[in-house]
């Protein structure tokens, strides 16, 4: 059976004093989340405060995004080693903003998973569709593209070692969250592409959902069987509706 998942991404908020009493609270509430692993992903410079808060928790601490390059020339990058230094055990890649504002092609967002995992980082692979893709009945069609970018350049086993979210676009933000059953689909259709390579690796991946995930509407969707838990966004700002997502995942 998986273990259920939650990562919390910061995206850019928060200043020292925040994050250190953010973390402080959740660490708190933790007592009723049995089995979830639970990530936090705060801002680059963040990182060091959260890591001396979170020491000997059960509570882990990633990245937002990290460069594809090991070292060198690239000012205002930021490599895997790095985040490796600093006790970083995941980082997100290839987040829909990342693609949309930064231009981020599917093919530089499978460099970035490969150098991820080439320093022992586990990915959060970020998929998604627009809401002109979806209306185009392209949602398929464009997360397939996403998945088999770094299939391809990382082969099928690279799974084992990485975790998938799924963010419909058009959901992140918005306050619009797809339904139970649109997400379930689009979970299932990620399980089942990559059991046409490798049944035994598609069965073990951990499959998140993120697009404006709430207390108030976790449990429905973590209750689908290939949904795994959650990749959130706003609601892990606040540490009583974070804890309370952590709780709907188990």
């Amino acid at each position: 059976m998986r273990r259920p998942m939650v990562a919390g991404n910061w995206k850019m908020n928060g200043i020292q004093a925040e994050a250190a009493a953010l973390v402080s609270r959740i660490e708190q509430g933790l007592g009723e989340v049995r089995r979830a692993e639970l990530v936090v992903c705060p801002p680059f410079v963040l990182i060091p405060v959260v890591a001396e808060w979170l020491s000997g928790s059960r509570i882990a601490w990633g990245a937002q995004n990290l460069s594809a390059h090991k070292s060198g020339a690239y000012t205002g990058e930021i490599s895997g080693t790095m985040l490796r230094d600093f006790g970083c055990s995941h980082v997100i890649v290839g987040h829909s903003e990342r693609r949309a504002l930064y231009a981020e092609s599917d093919m530089a967002v499978a460099e970035k998973f490969r150098a991820a995992q080439n320093v022992g980082l586990v990915p959060i692979l970020c998929v998604g569709e627009t809401l002109a893709e979806r209306e185009a009945n392209e949602t398929e069609v464009v997360v397939a593209r996403q998945l088999d970018a770094v299939v391809g350049m990382a082969g099928i086993a690279a799974m084992d070692n990485a975790v998938i979210a799924y963010e419909p676009v058009w959901a992140i933000g918005t306050g619009k969250t797809a339904t139970p059953e649109q997400a379930q689909s689009v979970h299932a259709f990620i399980r089942a592409r990559l059991a046409q390579l490798n049944a035994t690796v598609a069965e073990r991946l951990r499959i998140l959902y993120g697009g404006s995930v709430k207390a108030a509407n976790a449990q429905q969707l973590f209750r689908q069987s290939d949904i795994d838990g959650g990749l959130i966004g706003g609601a892990s700002l606040d540490a009583q509706e974070f804890l309370a997502i952590c709780r709907a995942a188990g």
